[in-house]
């Protein structure tokens, strides 16, 4: 019986700390995310100049401009889909629900090395575990 409740408790502090991890990761993502909204307007700057008269001072064409800012909110976009991802995993976390989504998450964290592969990695080890999948279960009958 002993040996149960201190697995318990290590399996809530080893959920707790991932979860903690998660929002973490989130806001980190969140914030390097904006980076590409310099790109956005850097290129919407770039299409917007009006050409002058000097042909050797001419600006890019407005294609390379309209090319810079999709890029950039290709990767704000991108940016702020996984830091949503793992601000719902965090909380998934919290409640002990949808571990497949915890899953998920993890693997695409594995990415971002160094540190979203140990975050993913040590997700993996922990939900793997046969106790902390009994704890995700039992939270999820009604």
């Amino acid at each position: 019986m002993l040996d149960d409740e201190r697995q318990l408790i290590l399996d809530q502090e080893h959920l707790r700390l991932l979860r903690i991890g998660y929002y973490i990761s989130a806001g980190t993502t969140a914030f390097f995310s904006l980076f590409g909204l310099l790109y956005v307007f850097m290129g919407i700057f770039i299409a917007l100049v009006e050409p002058s008269g000097g042909r050797a001072n001419q600006p890019p064409p407005a294609a390379v401009g309209l090319i810079f800012a999709a890029v950039g909110g290709f990767v704000t976009l991108a940016g702020a889909t996984l830091a949503t991802l793992k601000f719902f995993t965090a909380r998934a976390l919290g409640n002990r629900r949808a571990s497949v989504l915890c899953f998920i998450t993890a693997g695409i964290s594995c990415i971002a090395i160094p540190y979203g592969t140990l975050l993913g990695i040590c997700t993996f080890l922990v939900l793997s575990r046969p106790s902390v999948q009994t704890l995700f279960v039992a939270s999820s009958k009604p």
